[in-house]
């Protein structure tokens, strides 16, 4: 009787069979799936990151402003009279924000009014786009 061994050998190798040209665009269609996925939700992670930061700068400005009032006993007539002393005003112990801090996080000039709408004035950022309305990171918001 022969040893079962020696009769069990491994396939030769014109018997092996490797991967189709079809398994292969599976595998390459799966894995770009998976990055553009991943990719969509780390670039959105971003702009929500962005959109937050603005709405803590809108706040942050405020209170330069406020600054800027009790120093000097009226408010800024625009958002570079916090970065640079005005002629006309005493009392102004600034600079009371930098250049980059009266733009928001997408470089677009935060928009001051004053008076504002029911308020001394307002702070308005309009969102990723930079225009009027939206939604999502487009959206505008107020200093409230």
């Amino acid at each position: 009787m022969r040893n079962l061994r020696s009769i069990a050998r491994s396939p030769s190798p014109a018997n092996q069979r490797g991967m189709s040209l079809i398994e292969i665009i599976i595998v390459i269609v799966l894995i770009g799936a998976v990055l553009a996925f991943v990719g969509n939700r780390v670039i959105g992670g971003k702009d929500r990151g962005d959109y937050n930061i603005a709405k803590a700068q809108v706040q942050t400005l405020a209170g330069k402003v406020d600054s800027f009032q009790m120093d000097t006993g009226r408010l800024p007539t625009s958002l570079d009279e916090l970065v640079t002393q005005p002629g006309d005003v005493t009392g102004w112990l600034g600079p009371y924000a930098k250049a980059t801090e009266i733009k928001d996080p997408w470089g677009h000039p935060i928009e001051y009014r004053a008076p504002g709408e029911g308020r001394p004035y307002d702070l308005v950022m309009l969102g990723k786009d930079g225009k009027t309305g939206g939604s999502s990171t487009d959206a505008d918001f107020r200093y409230e």
